[in-house]
């Protein structure tokens, strides 16, 4: 398939969900807008597929889970997308001596958490402390919030409107100091913990403070940080983006590998390869929603193995004839529905860290499961009420362990599986459902695989580290590009996507971003 026409006036590169947004938004402020994107289908990581031979149930490939996508966006571009709320934040269990049981975290939190925290710790105080502590986050949160949707906040004006406690705790020192002062209990500690290393292979001690920004965007999505189901799985809300920017006036072409980007001082012109012939298209504009990694390739730079991103995770998609039972007794539609947290105290968490920097798969895995079926079973399609979907997201699997040891994936798997089974009273593998060929539905992903997939430079799930959501202090700021956060060398590239200074996660703020970015300068 080829464009309709040799020249826009913007033309976006990528149709990950971020590209899509930007489109959308620039189709219906009059713009002609050419999105191009190398695979068959739109939606990059944000992607709902039926991997399994056989089997009806729609999978979240690889991004699972919505929490920074505003809901003034979802707004502004009339969404048909629903986000359920889990009825569990998360349950984890824990064992001490000859005494088993599990933290659970209701949404909202009740009677049942505080008790919850008493029987772990023996008192209230670190309850009390939990509380104290997410008050202060949620007051950074709603500072935040309101500002990713418009030019960049200056830091300092940012800073002095939150609290001077929190804004050290997690902004100034290495978020461990925060949490081993405020917490005593292990347990707690990592829970709290884990939001810092969702894909960022870092020590909590880490003094270039990425794991502090890890945390704070998965804390400050719409102000409350919650993250929710998306209804039909993630393709939903690509879809729902696809159609917005097509209704709009956008312009779709799949199967379009771009292979260079040559920018000039009113535009910049596009290569890209349909498979069979080689096409070019001018754009006053181009929109990258690729890695800035990969960017500097398609703009003539080369490779730089040096600067190319490492992404660390291991997600493990599985199809469950039923939910097993847990050795604390809870029932598991409790524990499941939530974030389910397995080898995760904090002490766990930084052996786990030393154990991978190391060069050695960690055991126990650090991880987390998820069971999106308890809170949408749409996605099971005919076998709703007779199966159950899980997801499990390992911590501390850099790249690397996986290009030095090609028995490194087979064995992340089965210690994933192992730190599973040590909650359980029963073994995983009795629960996990066949194909239609008998195989068990299980599917994994390492960096690589997301790399080869979605050509995501080392298969890190945010383009790389995420930056803070503000200006530091002496940026320039004198252009929209720069205003918004979405500048490139050149002023008639952008970034849309992940790599944009608010990027990362499900979010689209890319997208918005470095669409009004273009409506203030065109």
């Amino acid at each position: 398939m080829s464009a309709g026409r040799s020249s826009y006036d913007v033309v976006v590169v990528g149709g990950g969900h971020n590209a899509l947004v930007s489109a959308a938004y620039l189709a219906r402020a009059g713009l002609s807008v050419l999105v191009l994107e190398r695979l068959a289908e739109t939606g990059g990581a944000a992607v709902s597929v039926e991997p399994f031979a056989g089997v009806p149930a729609r999978l979240s490939r690889y991004s699972y889970l919505v929490s920074l996508m505003p809901e003034q966006l979802m707004a502004d571009l009339d969404l048909d997308v629903r986000l359920a709320s889990r009825t569990t934040a998360s349950y984890t269990p824990w064992s001490r001596g000859d005494r088993t049981g599990g933290l659970l975290v209701e949404r909202p939190e009740g009677d049942a958490t505080r008790r919850s925290f008493r029987e772990l710790t023996g008192g209230d105080e670190e309850y009390a402390a939990w509380q104290a502590f997410y008050a202060e986050v949620g007051g950074l949160a709603e500072a935040v919030a309101p500002t990713l949707m418009q030019p960049l906040p200056s830091e300092r004006d940012l800073r002095a409107r939150v609290d001077e406690r929190i804004w050290r705790d997690v902004v100034e020192q290495p978020l461990g100091h925060a949490i081993t002062d405020r917490f005593r209990d292990d347990t707690v500690r990592g829970v709290v913990a884990t939001d810092a290393l969702i894909g960022t292979f870092a020590s909590l001690d880490d003094p270039s403070l990425v794991q502090n920004r890890c945390f704070l965007y998965h804390l400050v999505g719409n102000g409350t940080g919650e993250w929710r189901v998306p209804i039909g799985g993630m393709g939903s809300v690509t879809g729902a983006l696809a159609r917005a920017a097509v209704d709009a006036g956008a312009e779709i072409v799949t199967g379009a590998g771009v292979s260079a980007i040559r920018p000039g001082p009113d535009g910049a012109e596009v290569t890209w390869h349909d498979g069979e012939r080689e096409h070019a298209v001018s754009g006053r504009r181009v929109l990258s929603g690729v890695a800035a990694w990969v960017l500097r390739i398609l703009l003539g730079e080369g490779e730089d193995p040096e600067s190319k991103p490492v992404g660390s995770q291991l997600k493990i998609n599985f199809l469950l004839d039923r939910l097993p039972a847990l050795r604390s007794g809870v029932d598991p539609a409790v524990a499941f529905a939530g974030t389910l947290h397995l080898a995760e105290d904090y002490t766990c968490l930084e052996q786990a860290y030393a154990a991978a920097a190391g060069g050695s798969v960690p055991d126990p895995l650090p991880g987390e499961v998820y069971c999106h079926s308890l809170t949408d079973p749409s996605i099971l399609g005919d076998l709703a009420g007779s199966a159950h979907t899980l997801t499990y997201f390992g911590l501390h699997t850099p790249a690397g362990l996986f290009d030095a040891d090609p028995g490194a994936r087979d064995l992340a798997v089965e210690r994933a599986i192992a730190s599973i089974d040590a909650v359980l009273a029963e073994p995983l593998a009795g629960c996990i459902a066949t194909d239609a060929d008998g195989r068990p539905c299980i599917e994994a992903k390492v960096p690589q695989d997301v790399e080869r997939d979605l050509a995501m430079p080392g298969g890190h799930i945010f383009h790389g580290d995420l930056e803070w959501p503000w200006a530091p202090s002496r940026t320039r700021l004198d252009t929209p590009a720069q205003q918004w956060g979405v500048q490139t060398e050149h002023p008639t590239v952008l970034l849309c996507g992940s790599g944009a200074r608010r990027g990362g996660a499900v979010s689209g703020l890319g997208g918005h971003n470095a669409a009004q970015a273009v409506l203030a300068d065109l």
